[in-house]
């Protein structure tokens, strides 16, 4: 199983980004996918979810302004993110759920993502 996120940069508030997950060697539409982020000295956050219906849900802080979506044709998970703020900075990863998996169990290697004010 392999992940390569990517994606990540800098960027201005209010701009944005959109984060490319590539899965191989799993069976990519059975699964969940999510991004999670890490930002300097916090814990690991899970940030957006998607599951092999497509239902999507998302941590309150990013509401509205981020959005993930899937692509069973390309083995891609994305994560669209729209009026970034300086909070918004981390390494994000992109996480895979099998359908007999009760958590993320495959992970990508993380993609930096930088907010300047």
């Amino acid at each position: 199983v392999q992940l390569q996120a990517s994606g990540g940069g800098l960027v201005q508030a209010g701009g944005s980004l959109r984060l490319s997950c590539v899965a191989s060697g799993l069976t990519f539409g059975s699964y969940a996918w999510g991004w999670y982020r890490q930002a300097p000295g916090k814990e690991r956050e899970l940030v957006a979810t998607i599951n092999s219906g497509r239902w999507t849900n998302y941590v309150d802080s990013v509401k509205g302004r981020f959005t993930i979506s899937r692509d069973n044709a390309k083995n891609t998970v994305y994560l669209q993110m729209n009026s970034l703020k300086p909070e918004d900075t981390a390494v994000y990863y992109c996480a895979g759920r099998s359908p007999l998996s009760s958590k993320y169990d495959s992970w990508g290697q993380g993609t930096l993502v930088t907010v300047s004010s």
